[in-house]
């Protein structure tokens, strides 16, 4: 059985510790998952799939465990992967991560970063040093020139609303934010924003 083919709450705790890969002309970049977010689709006011398909929102309906990308904020790429059997839109995206292999060229994409901890502590900053592209969309995530790594065992985590989400979709009802405690990487939790995450 796909690990995918399941609600986005329920894969989103198994994703932490996993390694996500991807190789480009550049090289590769690997980077462990410390922070994600659940969306279940049509029943969270939160994702972008509350109401129902659409061209933007298409991939969320499935295969489970392909690449859902979206523009954000006029300027940046989140990447998510799909979640639940095909029809049923669901998602969970990848929030934080510590960069494990491809370093150097993590640091090039993203010289900004005063710190290593810094290089995937976001959702933006996640797919800058991973090379990931709106166009990935719809890519699976366990084919080439992608790579999933699930851990072994379940991490230890923790959990809370999800950061960013305004409206009936924040907040206390929603607490779909999986983070590994601790870590140095996880992004600062922020209570409200303008924009839906899916």
């Amino acid at each position: 059985m796909n690990v995918f083919d399941a609600p986005a709450t329920e894969v989103a705790p198994l994703l932490l510790g996993a390694v996500l890969s991807k190789t480009t002309a550049e090289g590769s970049v690997s980077v462990r998952i410390t922070e994600v977010e659940a969306y279940l689709g049509e029943d969270d006011p939160g994702s972008h799939a509350f109401r129902g398909p659409g061209k933007r929102n298409a991939v969320m309906y499935g295969p489970a465990g392909q690449l859902y990308t979206y523009f954000t904020y006029g300027m940046h790429v989140c990447a998510n992967v799909v979640c639940s059997p095909d029809g049923t839109a669901s998602a969970v995206l990848f929030r934080a991560g510590e960069v494990v292999d491809g370093i150097a060229l993590a640091r090039h994409r993203r010289a900004t970063s005063k710190v290593d901890a810094d290089l995937a502590r976001g959702p933006a900053r996640l797919v800058v040093a991973l090379g990931i592209e709106l166009g990935d969309g719809g890519s699976d995530l366990t084919v080439t020139p992608f790579a999933l790594e699930m851990p072994k065992t379940s991490a230890r985590h923790e959990f809370g609303p999800r950061t960013g989400v305004s409206g009936p979709g924040g907040g206390l009802d929603f607490p779909w934010r999986f983070w590994l405690p601790g870590d140095s990487t996880v992004s600062p939790y922020r209570a409200s924003a303008q924009k839906k995450r899916p």
